[in-house]
């Protein structure tokens, strides 16, 4: 499962317009994305998941909560999706900083990017089944 969303302004402030968040627990399908995003300008940066960061989407009176508090906004909210993939191999993509670009760039115009489209085409085009 490969997931792309406008999710946290956190990401935003963490990497600028120039990079898209990526989390997860795949970690060849995260190196190969990493891969893509290098080949089509669309780069990703893979922020941690570690354990520790549980702590803040627990809940004193529900299962899980979406809003971990002031630090890690990025990673407490993947850190929520993940409550929700199981045992599936997943990959979450924060594009909040990077769909919308405040500013022209030599490769994108202002406005919506469009982020995510050459990113999955080239990872998909290059994808091998393991078996």
């Amino acid at each position: 499962v490969i997931d792309l969303a406008t999710l946290t302004g956190a990401c935003v402030v963490a990497l600028g317009h120039h990079a898209s968040g990526m989390m997860g627990n795949d970690e060849a399908a995260m190196a190969r994305l990493k891969v893509a995003g290098e080949r089509t300008y669309e780069r990703v940066w893979q922020l941690p998941l570690f354990e520790e960061y549980e702590k803040l989407v627990k809940s004193d009176v529900a299962d899980v909560k979406n809003v971990g508090g002031r630090w890690a906004g990025a990673i407490t909210a993947a850190m929520f999706l993940k409550k929700f993939i199981g045992d599936y191999k997943w990959v979450h993509l924060d594009i909040a900083g990077t769909a919308i670009m405040d500013e022209s760039l030599d490769y994108i115009p202002k406005g919506g990017s469009g982020v995510g489209v050459r990113l999955l085409i080239d990872f998909l085009s290059n994808f091998k089944r393991e078996v």
